[in-house]
């Protein structure tokens, strides 16, 4: 585990973070940090990339994470925003916002497999960092979960979608939906599957 190397150098406060959101068509990406108090702790035993868990594990694991945190933080990057700028520099943003959103600073950083460029804490980008660093495997979780949890609110707000089946990811039922209902604000519009429906 990355944590137990840093750990053993003398550095304390690690923060991990990772995103949920990059793929979808629909919906905000979000951007998870998250400092835990001990990453070696028992009680993160079942943590892992959120990837390779079930729904209901995932949100179980949401709390146990938060209980086990120092301080975390989650933000969102709407639609209109990855329109404008591109999905990879608001990913960089989002990172950046999202260590800057801790109210305990940190004094390592590891990322899922983007550095942070101009972030003046120590930083390392992490191959599979998700599956490999427990800090991040927990942010991973707090992205994913809080991030389902705004498309399954969404999925009321429009109901012709599904959004709450498949969280904003480009399926046959989501292109079958946005050809019959039109394209919605949450849509991002610079994807080539939405911009061929606009023409």
């Amino acid at each position: 585990m990355i944590e137990q190397t840093l750990l053993k150098a003398g550095l304390k406060n690690i923060a991990g973070v990772d995103e949920a959101g990059r793929g979808p068509c629909a919906g905000p990406l979000v951007v998870a940090a998250v400092i835990l108090k001990d990453p070696l702790s028992p009680a993160l035993s079942e943590v892992k990339d959120s990837k390779e868990l079930t729904e209901l594990k995932r949100e179980q694991l949401f709390d146990v994470v938060i209980n086990n945190s120092i301080t975390y933080s989650i933000i969102e990057i709407t639609p209109q925003e990855i329109d404008q700028l591109g999905l990879h520099k608001c990913n960089i943003e989002g990172m950046r916002r999202a260590v800057n959103g801790l109210k305990n600073p940190p004094e390592y950083v590891l990322t899922d497999g983007y550095a942070i460029p101009g972030l003046t804490i120590p930083n390392l980008s992490v191959w599979k960092g998700d599956q490999v660093a427990i800090s991040i495997s927990a942010a991973s979780i707090l992205a994913k979960v809080y991030r389902d949890r705004i498309m399954i609110a969404l999925d009321k707000s429009y109901p012709n979608y599904g959004l709450a089946s498949h969280k904003g990811y480009i399926t046959a039922l989501h292109t079958e939906a946005i050809k019959k209902f039109g394209v919605l604000p949450i849509h991002r519009k610079s994807f080539a599957n939405i911009a061929a429906l606009l023409n």
